[in-house]
């Protein structure tokens, strides 16, 4: 099993940066896949950004491309979304997800069922942009 705690939420104004963390505990060596996912007020979970395994592959959404950066330090078991240039469309509960996956194409963000992937599951952090 594996535990994992968003935190970092706040409101933050338009343009302005955040970081989000997770802290994975628990048997954090079975997954090397993690993702944030994003549930905006009245819509479906949707995948932000993703990084897998020890080469630290990275995607994210095309709404996020060039303003959001994840990473990941493994000694800390912490998983990272700094967010920069934050827009009105950015607000939702953040959620941290992991999964094990045998390579990359298994660690999906931009699929639509993306969520359906992941296995482990934060409580979420929420975030308000103001303008």
């Amino acid at each position: 099993q594996v535990r994992l705690v968003e935190s970092g939420g706040t409101s933050v104004q338009a343009g302005g940066t955040l970081r989000l963390s997770c802290a994975a505990s628990g048997s954090t060596l079975s997954v090397n896949c993690m993702a944030w996912f994003r549930r905006a007020p009245g819509m479906e979970r949707k995948g932000v950004a993703r990084i897998y395994g020890g080469i630290r592959s990275t995607d994210y959404a095309d709404s996020v491309k060039g303003r959001f950066t994840i990473s990941r330090d493994h000694a800390k078991n912490i998983l990272y979304l700094q967010m920069n240039s934050l827009k009105s469309e950015d607000p939702g509960i953040y959620y941290c997800a992991a999964r094990y996956s045998y390579d990359r194409w298994g660690c999906p963000v931009t699929r639509r069922d993306a969520r359906d992937a992941y296995n482990y599951w934060g409580q979420g952090t929420q975030v308000t942009v103001s303008s």
